[in-house]
């Protein structure tokens, strides 16, 4: 293994692993000795809610950790990480309109999802030319019974699985400059967390009033924040045995800087189209 530095920039929702039990996928951007951008990359399995405290990453942050190329993953941007080896270098902040993650993230930027396929990738990062609408959907409530089975398994750490089966998935549906339409979900921890934490703090009496507010805040956030403040850009990656399938996991949004914000009617109108 080789010690690398890698700028983290998404962590998807964990997933239920029969190895294992439970995985984080995390994006990440290869720098150089000097910090400069290289490429993406893709860290993978990572047992992240096991990690030591002091190794658990956060978005944004700048890690050194000992990386190597993926056997059993034949994508290129594909490793996986010696977990003790982590260290975290230092955070990449929001100031002037997130000008040093801009520096870091546009510079590897597609032009579409064609253009990742074509070039052979698996993972990048696009910006929409519009968007036709966010969505939700209602998905399961429990984790099946070969998953469940996997989380009610003794763990060798004897750190027990409180993980939660989020019960709606979200998305976009938007067209790139191609002229392409694309319906995605988002598989972004921070978006199942904010579903969840704005459902744990709601102070409504009844459950569904609980979820239905934080379905709404979501929404809010994802329609109408993100779509009149934000500019905004998809962190796509597709699925190690189905290449041709991509899905968003993560979303990069600088904000609009305020001399050139519209006023929220007028950027629906150059945004926003039915479906």
């Amino acid at each position: 293994m080789e010690r690398r530095k890698i700028l983290i920039v998404a962590k998807t929702y964990p997933s239920i692993s029969t190895k294992y039990r439970e995985t984080v996928c995390t994006a990440g951007i290869l720098l150089d000795d000097n910090e400069q951008s290289l490429e993406w990359v893709r860290i993978y399995p990572v047992r992240f809610r096991q990690l030591d405290f002091d190794k658990r990453y956060p978005r944004w942050s700048i890690i050194s950790a000992k990386i190597e190329k993926n056997d059993k993953d034949s994508r290129l941007e594909s490793y996986r990480i010696d977990d003790s080896s982590i260290e975290i270098v230092r955070s990449i902040g929001t100031h002037d309109n997130w000008s040093e993650r801009k520096s870091f993230v546009l510079p590897l930027e597609f032009e579409s999802i064609q253009s990742i396929k074509d070039q052979g990738k698996s993972l990048g990062i696009i910006k929409p030319k519009s968007i036709v609408k966010y969505y939700y959907k209602k998905d399961k409530r429990e984790w099946g019974d070969k998953q469940q089975g996997i989380l009610d398994q003794p763990d060798f750490f004897e750190i027990p699985s409180d993980l939660e089966k989020i019960p709606y998935k979200f998305g976009y549906e938007f067209i790139e400059n191609n002229q392409v339409k694309h319906k995605y979900s988002i598989s972004d921890w921070e978006i199942s967390e904010l579903y969840r934490k704005c459902r744990d703090q709601s102070k409504k009496y009844l459950f569904e009033e609980r979820e239905a507010e934080a379905l709404e805040k979501v929404r809010e956030k994802l329609e109408v924040d993100f779509l009149n403040k934000k500019d905004l850009y998809f962190i796509v990656g597709n699925l190690k045995d189905h290449r041709q399938t991509f899905m968003i996991i993560g979303l990069f949004y600088p904000p609009i800087p305020k001399n050139n914000q519209r006023s929220e009617s007028s950027y629906q109108q150059l945004t926003l189209f039915d479906s």
